[in-house]
This record gives structure tokens, sequence and C-alpha cells, in this order.
């Protein structure tokens, strides 16, 4: 992940990695306790209720509501404890479902997203939306980034609510384990483009 990264490439600075078990973000108390514990000059958001194509079809309105909350109260937090530089990381699911490619950040609103992942697409879009709002009103300097599909180490491998590379990782080890040959279904016509999770790293700070 990041941790490893950071040592690998021995970037300077001194880095603190969260996770949920450290607070819950959607409560502006725990999110302010984390701020006045640490004090970081820079962040990197990467925190999120997340989850592959079947949850979010079953859960649109949590994923819209819950990451809305939590990204309010980030935002906030870097306002009142005077953060530096905050760097937002968004998803590509943002962008209309009838869009031609490549594109640019310029097209993300030009349309509804897939339905299938509204509710997480609508909440990442209102994170660059306020962040701007933030930067124009309160003179922030915050900014978001759309990586392509990232996956990498402690990503969600549950065949069921993980999203398509982890669980094309998971079949894999499991049709390794039971020793049977391992195949997908798909079409040749379709693409997606994925990235490693530490390769973001260094477009982040």
């Amino acid at each position: 992940g990041i941790a490893s990264h950071v040592e690998e490439e021995n970037i300077p600075g001194t880095w603190v990695y969260l996770s949920s078990k450290d607070g819950d973000l959607r409560s502006i108390e725990q999110c302010a306790a984390i701020f006045e514990k640490h004090k970081p000059t820079h962040v990197i958001h990467c925190a999120a209720l997340v989850g592959g194509l079947f949850i979010n079809k079953r859960h649109n309105v949590e994923f819209l509501t819950e990451n809305i909350q939590l990204n309010h109260n980030l935002l906030q937090c870097c306002k009142d404890f005077n953060v530096t530089k905050l760097v937002s990381l968004s998803s590509t699911c943002v962008f209309p479902e009838k869009l031609e490619f490549p594109t640019s950040e310029e097209f993300m609103h030009e349309g509804p997203p897939h339905p299938t992942n509204g509710g997480y697409a609508y909440s990442k879009r209102l994170l660059d939306v306020c962040s701007r709002l933030y930067n124009d009103e309160y003179g922030t300097n915050f900014i978001t980034l759309i990586p392509t599909n990232l996956f990498g180490p402690y990503d969600n491998f549950n065949l069921d609510d993980g999203h398509v590379i982890p669980g094309l990782i998971h079949r894999c080890y499991l049709a390794k384990q039971k020793g049977e040959p391992f195949g997908y279904l798909g079409v040749r016509q379709t693409s997606s483009s994925v990235l490693c999770t530490q390769k973001i790293l260094g477009a982040s700070y």
C-alpha cells in the first residue's frame, strides 16, 4: 500500500496511516479528534464506503449519504485545522454513463452516471464540487484526483461485494487451490484500465 511505497521511495516527512479502526469519519466529533491528535499539515483522503457492482445496486442510498457525511466532515476539519493541502481521491464512476473516451474531468457533469452506482458516483461528484467551493470561499487548497480503477494490498476480495480485479484474483486463487482451470466470461470489444494502488501515490503529494 501507501506505506510500503513511501518507504521504498524514501519520501520525506512524517507519515501517519489511518483506517476506520482509528475513528468514524461520519462523526464530526471523531473526525475532529483525529485532527486534534495528529495535527496534519497535508491530507490524502482515500476514505469511503466502497464496494462492487452488486452491493452498490442494493445500497445506493447508503453509498450516497454516508460518503457525503464523511466527506463533509473531513473537508470541514481540514479547513478548521488549517491543513495546507488536501488531496481527495475520486472515481471514474463519476463520469456520465453515455460518454466517449478518452475523456477529461470537464465532462464529469455532462449527464447522469450509471444507475448501478449512482449513489457513490454522486457523492464523489459532490466531493469535487465542495472542494472547489471551499477553495473559493475560504482560500483552501483542496483538490480531487480521478484515478482509473484501483486494486492492491488490503483490497476487498469478497466474491460478492468486491470489485472486478480483486474478485478475479480470489477466483484464480480458489482455482489454483482446487487444481481447476481458471477462466472468465467477457467480450473482446470491452476494455478497462486498472492501476495498482502503489502507483497512484506519486500523483497525490
